[in-house]
């Protein structure tokens, strides 16, 4: 890790280099000891209050430093810097930090906010979410529309100066925490695409008042994504982003810096399986790891050519895909503004749900022990981080729908039947 990050600081800008010594000092002063309590393996997977204290003391922390929000003007609650985020980021996953738990605040609905709300809404929502003082959810999939997302039905009615909205929302993540929401819902029943409206909504402050959250057991037997219902709940127009009718655009905005794409923050993320020496316990990095701590065939795993050949096949990808990722920092790099985020999105869930298999695979017959099994290898980490990884190939867009759009708008294919 060292190694790496020295040779992105060969390349920092001035500004970029000082703020990054900044970082450094800071973390070595502050980064917090290992938590006390089980951690969740990623931001969506955030089920108890504990779980979130903790990891929101840590954003407070880490925000209040100038370590998050960095690149967003000063009047917005950000650090008014120019391409630092990245920078903090680096040094935080260096110093195997806890993650930022607003991640859909912090990648999505940040952005969002600030290409497209009105002056006073930016100034009165983005420092809390910036602070992590207000997580937020996003408002997408319907029962009936998943991946054809401009079939939302969900409508909200004008009335005045007010909207009021009725429909209903699933696999939301984090709207059992959630204070407010990036919702899409339709204004005009006329029109598919320019139908469609994007407001911010309250959750919190509304549940009872037009607002119910139900959250779904998933099959690893946790909480994380609900369904949210939304019964005549009354929303100022201040709170619509962009015009009526242009929430396809909005949404565009939403889904690009969703796949990674967008330069103003990239949240830090995954480090809650970190050791204390920032070795990865999870992940592509933590097969080298588990490799030399389990054992097949009376072995350690490590000597098993075949497990050696299924490892370093997926840190070759891994690789592969860290080299795409600073390619996109890049503009003269970037052949189409689409495929580099795109591809990235599916590859890196698709690396991880392959990783954790090979996990799965190398737990053995102790692969089938889960979560509370003191006899579990490795705590069980591998088969839940293999049931958790359907959900990263499936949000933001499923990997099969990443195909058709890479194939339909970036290589020009012929649409599929």
């Amino acid at each position: 890790m060292s190694d790496s990050a020295s040779t992105v600081g060969r390349k920092d800008t001035p500004e970029q280099a000082e703020f990054r010594q900044y970082c450094k000092t800071w973390l070595a002063d502050n980064t917090p000891p290992p938590a006390t309590i089980r951690l969740p393996q990623t931001p969506l997977e955030i089920m108890t209050v504990d779980q979130l204290d903790y990891l929101c003391a840590w954003q407070k922390s880490a925000y209040d430093a100038g370590l998050v929000g960095c690149d967003y003007p000063k009047e917005y609650g950000g650090g008014g810097r120019t391409d630092c985020q990245r920078v903090a980021n680096e040094e935080m996953s260096r110093c195997a930090t806890p993650f930022l738990p607003n991640l859909i605040g912090l990648g999505m609905a940040a952005p969002t906010i600030y290409y497209h709300a009105q002056e006073t809404v930016k100034r009165d929502l983005l420092p809390k979410l910036f602070s992590g003082e207000e997580i937020w959810c996003q408002g997408f999939s319907e029962p009936g529309a998943g991946s054809d997302l401009a079939s939302v039905q969900t409508f909200a009615e004008r009335q005045g100066d007010d909207w009021v909205i009725n429909g209903h929302k699933v696999w939301t993540s984090l709207a059992h925490f959630a204070s407010w929401m990036i919702l899409l819902v339709r204004t005009d029943k006329t029109q598919k695409h320019g139908g469609l409206s994007y407001f911010v909504v309250p959750i919190k402050s509304a549940l009872d008042k037009g607002v119910t959250v139900r959250p779904l057991i998933k099959m690893t037997g946790e909480t994380g994504f609900n369904e949210v219902i939304f019964e005549n709940l009354v929303v100022n127009d201040i709170y619509r982003l962009d015009e009526v009718g242009k929430g396809w655009d909005v949404a565009m905005t939403t889904l690009l810096h969703e796949r990674s794409a967008g330069s103003l923050v990239t949240p830090q993320s995954g480090n809650a399986n970190k050791g204390k020496d920032g070795e990865s316990k999870g992940g592509v990095y933590g097969l080298l790891r588990f490799a030399k701590e389990s054992y097949r065939n009376g072995k350690p795993t490590a000597q098993d050519p075949v497990m050696r050949d299924k490892i370093m096949q997926m840190v070759i990808r891994m690789e592969g895909l860290k080299g795409n990722q600073r390619r996109n920092r890049v503009a003269a790099l970037c052949d189409h503004p689409m495929r580099l985020a795109l591809q990235n999105k599916l590859l890196g869930t698709e690396i991880m749900q392959d990783a954790s298999a090979i996990g799965l695979e190398m737990a053995g017959a102790g692969g089938s022990l889960y979560l509370g099994d003191d006899n579990a290898p490795d705590a069980a980490l591998w088969p839940l981080a293999y049931m958790n990884s359907f959900g990263g190939t499936i949000a933001a867009g499923t990997s099969e729908i990443q195909r058709n759009i890479l194939g339909e708008r970036v290589l020009g294919l012929a649409k599929s039947k």
